[in-house]
C-alpha cells in the first residue's frame, strides 16, 4: 500500500512517501517558502544508491502549486518512484487538534471536514493550514483515501482528574476547557519503541519531546496519563519561544499595572519568552556556544530549562507510582547531551543514573543512555511522525 503523508503548515509541506507494511520511506521532502517566488523544495530519493537529492527553487504562490511539483517528481521519468499519481492509495495527514471528537485515526469524510473546521477557534495558527492541506491533496490525488491522524488524540486516553481545570462546570462543558495535550504522534511512536524494546507491555514510561516546542507525558503501556502542554501548547517546559507555565497572576499584572493588551501578551508568552527570551537566542546550539565562550546568563537558561524538565519527571513518577524508563525525543532531546545530563543530574532517589560516555555517543537508532546498573532505563529515542501517521493509517484500512 502506497501512503503519502503530509505534514501541512502556514508556509510550509512537509511530506513522505512510505510503500507498507515496509517502514522504510520511497522518498521525502520539504516545500518551503510557499506563497513567496522564491520558494523552495528539497527532495529526497532513497531508492537509488547514493541517495538522490533534488533542490528547487521556483515560484510557489500557494501549496496546490507546491503538492503539483511534488506529483511531478514523484512521477519524474528518471526520478520518479511511481508512475502515475493514482497509484497513490492513501494520503495521510497530521492535523494538530481534535478536541474531544476526535479520539483515533479517522478517514476523512466532508462531516470529518466540518468538524476539523469547527476546531479552528482550538488551534488557529495550525488547524487552518492542517485542513488547506486535505484540500489541495484531495484534488491532487484524486483516487486515494484521505485519512486525518489527531496529534491530540493520543491524549484522550487521560482520566478526567488530569484534563479538567478547576473552573466553572459549564467552562468545560458548555465551551470545552480542558487540557488536550498536543505532539501525541511523537509521543505515541516513541513510547510503543519503547514498550517493545523493554518487553514490557504495561510499561510506565516519562516521554520527554523537545524541539523549538517541548512537551512530556506520563505513558503506561501505550496510555498518556498526563501531559505538559494544556488547552493549548503554551502550559508546561520551558521552550524555544514560549515561557511554559507561568502563575497567571503575572498576566494580571501585565494587563492592569503595565497597559499591556492581550495581544501584547499573547505575543510576549509565545513569541519573546522561553529560552530567546532569557538569552537572546532560541536555538539551543547558539546558546551552547554562548556557555562555552563563559555566558553566565546562558548558562542559568540552560539549568532553569532543565529544572523544569526534573520538576515535571518527579510529579509524573508520581503519577505512575514508579518508573521504568524515560525517553528523550524530538530535535534538542535527541541531540543536545548537555541537556540530558542536566535533567539526569542528582535523580539517583527516582533510580535514574545516566551514563556520561554513553549520553556523548550520537547516532539515529534507539540507545540505552543509562548505567548498566540503573534501575531505570534511559533512552534516546528519534521521533519519527510521519512514519507513525503511516502506521496508523495502515492499521485503520487493513
Amino acid at each position: 500500500m502506497n501512503i503519502f503523508v503530509v505534514n501541512a503548515g502556514s508556509s510550509s509541506i512537509k511530506y513522505q512517501l512510505f510503500r507498507m507494511p515496509s517502514e522504510q520511506p520511497i522518498c521525502s521532502g520539504l516545500i518551503e517558502r510557499i506563497g513567496l517566488e522564491d520558494g523552495q523544495i528539497t527532495h529526497r530519493v532513497f531508492t537509488s544508491t547514493p541517495e538522490n537529492v533534488i533542490r528547487l527553487t521556483l515560484d510557489l504562490p500557494d501549496h496546490a502549486a507546491g503538492l503539483q511539483e511534488v506529483e511531478r517528481l514523484l512521477t519524474d521519468s528518471e526520478a520518479g518512484v511511481i508512475q502515475n499519481p493514482d497509484e497513490i492509495e492513501v494520503v495521510g495527514h497530521r492535523v494538530v487538534h481534535g478536541g474531544e471528537t476526535f479520539a483515533a485515526t479517522t478517514i476523512i469524510t466532508p462531516e470529518v471536514k466540518a468538524e476539523i473546521k469547527k476546531l479552528f477557534p482550538l488551534a488557529p495558527l495550525h488547524n487552518p493550514s492542517n485542513y488547506l492541506g486535505i484540500e489541495v491533496a484531495e484534488k491532487t490525488f484524486r483516487k486515494a483515501r484521505q485519512v486525518v491522524v489527531f496529534d491530540t488524540a493520543f491524549h484522550q486516553s487521560m482520566p478526567e482528574r488530569a484534563f479538567r481545570y478547576a473552573l466553572p462546570q459549564s467552562f468545560y462543558t458548555d465551551l470545552g476547557i480542558r487540557v488536550y495535550g498536543f505532539h501525541g504522534t511523537s509521543h505515541k511512536y516513541v513510547a510503543e519503541q519503547a514498550v517493545q524494546y523493554l518487553g514490557k507491555p504495561n510499561a510506565k514510561l516519562i516521554t520527554i519531546h523537545l524541539g523549538n516546542g517541548c512537551s512530556i507525558t506520563a505513558v503506561k503501556g501505550n496510555q498518556s496519563l498526563d501531559t505538559s502542554m494544556g488547552f493549548g501548547p503554551l502550559s508546561g517546559l520551558i521552550m524555544g519561544t514560549r515561557s511554559g507555565d507561568i502563575d497567571p497572576s503575572v498576566i494580571f499584572h501585565l494587563v492592569n499595572q503595565l497597559g499591556y493588551d492581550p495581544e501584547q501578551v499573547n505575543a510576549l508568552l509565545n513569541k519573546r519568552s522561553g529560552m530567546l527570551g532569557l538569552t537572546g537566542f532560541s536555538d539551543m546550539r547558539d546558546i551552547t556556544k554562548a556557555i562555552e565562550e563563559g555566558d553566565t546568563v546562558a548558562n542559568l537558561a540552560y539549568d532553569l530549562y532543565a529544572y523544569r524538565i526534573k520538576k515535571y519527571i518527579g510529579a509524573y513518577a508520581a503519577v505512575l507510582n514508579g518508573l521504568d524508563a524515560i525517553v528523550f525525543t524530538a530535535g534538542v532531546g535527541e541531540n543536545d547531551p548537555e541537556v540530558r545530563a542536566r535533567v539526569c543530574h542528582d535523580m539517583d532517589y527516582l533510580g535514574i543514573q545516566l551514563d556520561e560516555e554513553r549520553n556523548l555517543i550520537r547516532s539515529k537508532e534507539l540507545r540505552e543512555i543509562n548505567r548498566s546498573e540503573s534501575p531505570v532505563k534511559v533512552f534516546v529515542i528519534p521521533t519519527n511522525e510521519e512514519l507513525e501517521i503511516a502506521k496508523q493509517c495502515f492499521e485503520l484500512l487493513t
